[in-house]
């Protein structure tokens, strides 16, 4: 459904079980290959890396990706399996398998630790990203704009979805109304006019097709895009991997 509403990112995980159906999809849309970036993510470091990104592509039907990913840096014992483990992404990219890797859920702790070793640094690091979570404090965003790491935000829509009700609430509301767009068009525009990547996931295709026909049309005034993250910062909410960060932690 993607695919065919025009959407040619492809994100999939180990952790999701949807590489198989993932693979099938692309094959029955007979988009070319060349056309669509694939991107999946390594699930658990206390395993054979090489190995387990071979099951990945064979699951996928591809003889190679665009994106692959450390899922959490959360299964790593010790900085340097954390190491180890990118240096084994780095020589699945150097045999062409994985055009670029990158890295999800690190902290600037994290991130440090690997670029100590790297001989590729990583070209991305996805997040959970919302006026709710916005990562200030470590100065994540800061660092990876340092580091040329660019933000991909999972999560875009949890202000609506999962935080509400919330001090964005009437922000989201009045623009929606200003741009003549549904609420969640004014979410995902916030991170992207931010120079931030949004990804979402909905089964409605209705849904995909608007968001491809809305969202270029429109973007939010730097003062809208302050007005959101300023009311933002009056609440905190952690949608995702909760069991690993504490109940009142800003990162």
């Amino acid at each position: 459904m993607a695919i065919k509403s025009g959407y040619y990112h492809l994100d999939g995980a180990q952790s999701y079980k949807n590489e198989t159906e993932l693979g099938t999809a692309i094959k029955k849309s007979g988009v070319d290959r060349s056309k669509l970036f694939v991107t999946t993510k390594l699930q658990n470091m206390n395993t054979d890396v090489p190995t387990a990104f071979a099951e990945s592509l064979v699951r996928l039907g591809l003889s190679y990706i665009d994106l692959y990913l450390i899922h959490a840096p959360f299964s790593a014992s010790s900085p340097e399996q954390l190491q180890q483990t990118w240096a084994d992404l780095e020589a699945i990219q150097a045999s062409g398998r994985a055009r670029s890797i990158g890295v999800s859920n690190f902290s600037v702790a994290n991130l440090e630790t690997i670029l100590k070793t790297a001989r590729v640094p990583p070209v991305v690091n996805q997040i959970e990203y919302h006026p709710y979570l916005q990562h200030e404090p470590d100065g994540l965003l800061k660092f990876c704009r340092e580091k040329k790491i660019a933000v991909v935000a999972y999560g875009a829509l949890t202000a609506l979805t999962k935080a509400s009700p919330g001090p964005c609430d009437d922000l989201y509301t009045a623009l929606a109304k200003k741009y003549g767009v549904p609420e969640a068009d004014v979410a995902l525009r916030w991170c992207i006019d931010q120079g931030i990547v949004a990804i979402t996931t909905t089964a409605n295709e209705q849904r995909l097709q608007g968001y491809i026909k809305r969202l270029p049309a429109f973007k939010l005034t730097p003062k809208e895009i302050e007005n959101i993250t300023q009311e933002g910062r009056k609440k905190h909410f952690r949608a995702y991997w909760t069991n690993r960060y504490a109940a009142d932690d800003w990162r």
